[in-house]
């Protein structure tokens, strides 16, 4: 198998219509998408065996006739659920290079539903971030998040993880008010070193998806 160098590829987890191989094309990266129906629980349950994801990339590899020099994961909303998991096992996450999350990170509440004064979060679920984070701010990997303000009630906002990994990293959100490519507007972000998170306004549906519009941005400053 030849080494082809700077070839990429990004493995795309998501549950929607929209298409990340036209973002990938625009970068030039090799893709993979999975989409596993609805709710992280059911993309984690794809990799409840750790050997599944590098099967998975030796496929991947084999079918293209090359070895990868970079390796990614992608996903919008509750494809958060695979990263997750892939990245718990120690080999799949030595061997990633970045992770994109487009409105993730997800959680679900310890009692099941937002309290009336103060939510308490479920931290399982989000273990395996600050980990990420820590290492992409030091330059070891790559990682974005980006976030709306959508509140679902039933389990935790992506604003509210968010909050969570910047308090667990100790960053601090600097407030900005620009346009995104493709219309949605930015109201926050923090950023250190190959680490980048992004708030975006919209609390409905189809506002808090137009993110996915600029994945091809995203995956620039990924690679």
């Amino acid at each position: 198998m030849r080494t082809v160098n700077g070839a990429a590829i990004l493995f795309f987890f998501h549950g929607g219509t929209w298409l990340p191989e036209v973002a990938a094309s625009r970068n030039i990266v090799a893709v993979a998408t999975v989409q596993a129906g609805s709710g992280s629980t059911a993309y984690a349950r794809l990799f409840d065996d750790a050997s599944r994801f590098p099967a998975l990339l030796k496929e991947a590899e084999s079918q293209a006739g090359i070895h990868f020099g970079r390796d990614m994961l992608g996903e919008w909303s509750a494809g958060c659920g695979a990263i997750r998991q892939i990245l718990k096992a120690p080999d799949s996450y030595a061997r990633m290079d970045g992770a994109l999350m487009i409105d993730g990170i997800h959680s679900d509440y310890v009692d099941g539903t937002p309290g009336r004064l103060e939510s308490k979060i479920g931290g399982e679920n989000l273990q395996i971030w600050p980990l990420l984070a820590r290492d992409a701010m030091a330059g070891r990997k790559s990682s974005m998040v980006t976030h709306s303000k959508v509140f679902p009630g039933t389990f935790v906002s992506t604003t509210e993880t968010t909050d969570y990994l910047l308090k667990q990293l100790r960053l601090a959100r600097r407030a900005v008010l620009k346009w995104g490519p493709m219309g949605p507007q930015q109201l926050s972000e923090a950023r250190a070193g190959q680490f980048l998170l992004a708030g975006y306004a919209g609390n409905l549906g189809a506002p808090s998806c137009r993110p996915i519009a600029q994945s091809a941005v995203f995956l620039k400053w990924l690679r």
